[in-house]
């Protein structure tokens, strides 16, 4: 059996991929979280990325593949430590595949690395540019990141190495900034907008990996689910209150709030409620045959449940 080492092993989608992997491979996984609880079977490693430690674990565990989610994706660590983690962390993740014979390597960006613009195309595909950073600075690391990985699989192509871009992920064990903004009872908007949104399962996102694996994939593909809605009519269905407020109210209610802590997303994040961001997951599809098992209304009763 091949062997897979997951980053980011203790989160929920961590946990989530491990028992749907451990079906087919050894699993074994590194985080700085630990996981008192892991099935039987999966190997748990307590290190950090970006440490000596976790090179000593990629080379005694000796994995044919690793599936990197060990990034930050919140913002309740400084901007400093984000990018240590998700920039640093990841190229010395891509030098320890270069240097210790790891064979396949899946990087789970987002779909956000394209950045929320009202001159954005419907259903973008790939090759779009990565301009998130233009207006949103704090998730710059994340564009490096994925740009990192995405030079990396054409500079050593004998690592087949895919990039992942799944659009707004929900389910129960999701944590993500749009999950806990979904969460409250009374969601805030943008008045005078209702962008089209695109969503996918946490368990669609998790097969999706899996395929990526045991297909071998090489490149950078966006995931897409079972369609698009818009925003009001997602949290109607989810079971919030849209709070309509206007822009010039919002934007500095936003930057208060966020720096006493009360909200965990930056005023900068108010553009993904503004402008639509929709991906065209084309190219997954003809390169795997994925077909979502979630359709909107089961996504949306799981982050309600």
């Amino acid at each position: 059996m091949e062997k897979i080492l997951i980053t980011g092993i203790s989160g929920g989608h961590g946990r989530l991929l491990a028992r749907r992997l451990l079906e087919s491979y050894e699993v074994c996984g590194v985080d700085i979280q630990d996981w008192e609880a892991a099935p039987r079977g999966i190997e748990f490693y307590r290190v950090d990325l970006r440490k000596r430690k976790f090179e000593d674990v990629i080379r005694t565990a000796m994995p044919t593949a690793i599936v990197h989610l060990g990034m930050v994706r919140h913002f309740h660590s400084g901007a400093r430590t984000r990018h240590d983690v998700n920039v640093r962390g990841t190229q010395q993740l891509l030098d320890h595949c270069i240097h210790h014979g790891v064979q396949k390597l899946v990087v789970v960006s987002s779909g956000y690395v394209y950045g929320a613009f009202p001159e954005n195309p419907y259903n973008m595909d790939e090759d779009s540019p990565l301009s998130a950073s233009r207006s949103y600075a704090a998730i710059r690391d994340l564009v490096e990141m994925d740009a990192l990985a995405s030079a990396f699989l054409w500079r050593y192509p004998h690592i087949r190495t895919c990039v992942l871009r799944p659009v707004n992920t929900l389910g129960r064990s999701v944590h993500s900034l749009i999950a806990q903004y979904f969460r409250q009872h009374r969601i805030p908007t943008v008045m005078g907008f209702d962008p089209m949104l695109q969503f996918i399962h946490e368990e669609d996102v998790s097969e999706a990996i899996a395929l990526a694996l045991e297909h071998g994939l090489q490149g950078v593909f966006n995931v897409v689910g079972p369609g698009e809605v818009p925003l009001h009519t997602a949290i109607q269905e989810i079971g919030g209150q849209a709070l309509s407020l206007p822009e010039f109210v919002m934007r500095p209610l936003f930057a208060r709030l966020f720096a006493m802590g009360a909200i965990a997303y930056p005023p900068a994040a108010i553009d993904y409620l503004k402008f639509p961001i929709t991906l065209s997951g084309e190219r997954f599809v003809e390169a795997t045959n994925f077909r979502p098992l979630f359709g909107l209304e089961e996504i949306f009763q799981s982050l309600a449940a």
